[in-house]
């Protein structure tokens, strides 16, 4: 391969994790034709990006970043790797753990770079797809600050125009 072409590359790479941070390495090394076509089928329904990348030229992406993160994946950049990339960061673990339980043994999970975060080994599937997405626990948090004034709205309406004493005592009750 051509330096230039090599720089290309690279820079490709690099647009890609700056685009989708959330990102993984697995091998897809074996599948044939079909089950190619099906797994990049199912990655653009997912919202998945899928590429078959040079080690080498990752290997030099991961140094360039100098991330100390990042520097865990370079073990497993071994044999075939592909790269998914995408926005919700449990998406390509479900996707994966949706091939194993039909019983296939590709894709498999090398590794995942996710919410700046390091996971090597195919063991870490089960905590990729319990990761919930950005937006996810934003909206778990504002249920839980809510829940407190949702109590205090419910016990006043409850009252039902009970005087001060009634609210008072209410208000007393929930705090216990």
């Amino acid at each position: 391969m051509k330096k230039e072409l090599k720089e290309q590359v690279i820079a490709e790479i690099k647009a890609n994790i700056a685009a989708c941070p959330n990102f993984y390495l697995v091998d897809i090394a074996g599948l044939n034709a079909g089950d190619t076509a099906a797994l990049r089928r199912d990655c653009f329904n997912e919202g998945i990006k899928l590429n078959v990348v040079k080690n080498t030229l990752l290997h030099r992406v991961i140094k360039d970043a100098a991330n100390s993160e990042m520097d865990q994946l370079v073990p497993v950049l071994e044999g075939n790797t592909a790269m998914m990339f995408c926005e919700a960061p449990a998406t390509p673990a479900k996707l994966i753990k949706k091939y194993v339980k039909a019983g296939k043994e590709k894709p498999a999970l090398k590794a995942a770079y996710v919410q700046e975060c390091a996971f090597v080994g195919a063991n870490k599937l089960e905590e990729l797809i319990n990761i919930k997405s950005r937006e996810e626990l934003i909206g778990e948090i504002i249920t839980l600050l809510q829940s407190p004034a949702r109590n205090v709205i419910s016990a006043l309406q409850n009252a039902g125009g009970q005087t001060i004493a009634g609210v008072l005592k209410t208000i007393e009750e929930k705090k216990n």
